[in-house]
């Protein structure tokens, strides 16, 4: 029997990386006719955020792996071991959708078709965390699965720092993970989790080592993980380190080298067990899981499609224009003095830009 191919269209892909590559069962070893679709974001000189081509490419290969009779599983990653995703292309928002409210809402309808060619992939989705997930990488790597983390990779939003808010998944996902407190303080305060924090909070599968100093495995220097407790009783086990312990983690880190290798062990381990388990009771067991994100995801995303739109006028047009074209030192705006000028009832205009904006600040002195 000739089989049909259910696929949309051919992709070339430009921006991503698609690739087929043996599934390892349990003893190390390729099973023969059977592969894991990896999709490989591929964009590390700027921490693999997403452009529009890529967030079309990505859509398409999650249909192209969904399809694929052969695939057992989906590994979502990136190039390099900086960033598996710092969200979407902050040079793209700032110098073609800021003030384009019709464009960027046409752009967020493609962000949307991305999470949820996600969350109805027919086949597991592991995200493979190689680095920082920030951001709309913190929210697409939510609508996976399983997360195995490399243990130097860290996690949060940027929304209300940059000008935009965490609705394109963080604000349905994150609390069904950690609960809503600790929700509220991510999705806020814009405050990165390492990875171990986000393993004891309930938030990713595994973490794994990825630091080597001669030779041997450690575990990230600039992380507590040798204490659980200080003085007022406070769990600190997984927080970053302060003061001099974090100045000797830092020349720690200096000798060592990023081997991803435990990452990719840990990758396809995982696998190995979903390998042997029935594909379509494993696929049902998926949709009824994921159905507690989507009941959150389909009930929100055209509405907050809308208001981030229209946000790009305003608060997000401030926002990613002073991050992309501020001095490294200053990507923020002024936020005491935006919120002096809103309390005078200032009217959003290029005025109000310019008084608050790091970049104008700076050619201003």
């Amino acid at each position: 029997m000739e089989l049909k191919n259910h696929n949309l269209v051919e992709t070339k892909y430009k921006d991503i990386i698609f690739e087929k590559r043996p599934c390892i069962n349990n003893d190390g070893k390729p099973v023969n006719g059977l592969f894991n679709a990896w999709i490989i974001l591929n964009n590390p000189k700027q921490y693999n955020s997403y452009t529009t081509q890529a967030v079309k490419e990505i859509i398409l290969a999650f249909g192209e792996a969904s399809n694929d009779r052969s695939v057992v599983a989906v590994v979502f990653t990136a190039v390099g071991d900086k960033a598996f995703c710092t969200g979407g292309n902050t040079k793209e928002y700032a110098e073609y959708y800021s003030g384009n409210p019709q464009e960027y809402s046409q752009y967020m309808r493609l962000f949307n078709d991305m999470v949820s060619a996600i969350l109805k992939c027919e086949k597991p989705v592991v995200c493979r965390v190689n680095g920082m997930r920030i951001g709309g990488g913190q929210e697409i790597g939510m609508a996976c699965d399983f997360t195995i983390a490399s243990d130097l990779a860290r996690f949060g939003q940027a929304g209300p720092k940059h000008g935009s808010a965490a609705i394109g998944g963080a604000t349905d996902f994150l609390h069904l993970c950690v609960g809503v407190e600790r929700a509220m303080m991510s999705l806020t305060l814009c405050e990165p989790w390492t990875a171990h924090q986000a393993y004891n909070f309930g938030m990713i599968t595994e973490v794994v080592p990825a630091l080597k100093v001669d030779g041997e495995f450690i575990a990230n220097p600039l992380v507590v993980v040798d204490k659980y407790s200080d003085e007022f009783g406070k769990i600190v086990f997984g927080t970053m380190k302060t003061g001099e312990e974090l100045k000797k983690g830092k020349e720690l880190m200096v000798k060592g080298v990023v081997d991803l290798s435990k990452l990719d062990e840990g990758v396809n381990k995982l696998i190995a067990k979903l390998l042997h388990t029935f594909p379509n009771c494993l696929t049902k067991t998926l949709t009824e899981v994921r159905k507690k994100k989507l009941e959150h995801w389909d009930k929100n995303k055209e509405g907050s499609r809308e208001w981030l739109a229209l946000n790009m006028m305003t608060e997000a047009k401030a926002g990613f224009k002073a991050f992309n074209d501020g001095p490294k030192e200053n990507r923020e705006v002024d936020f005491i003095k935006l919120r002096q000028l809103l309390a005078e009832g200032h009217e959003w205009n290029d005025e109000l830009h310019k008084i608050i904006s790091p970049q104008y600040q700076t050619a201003k002195a």
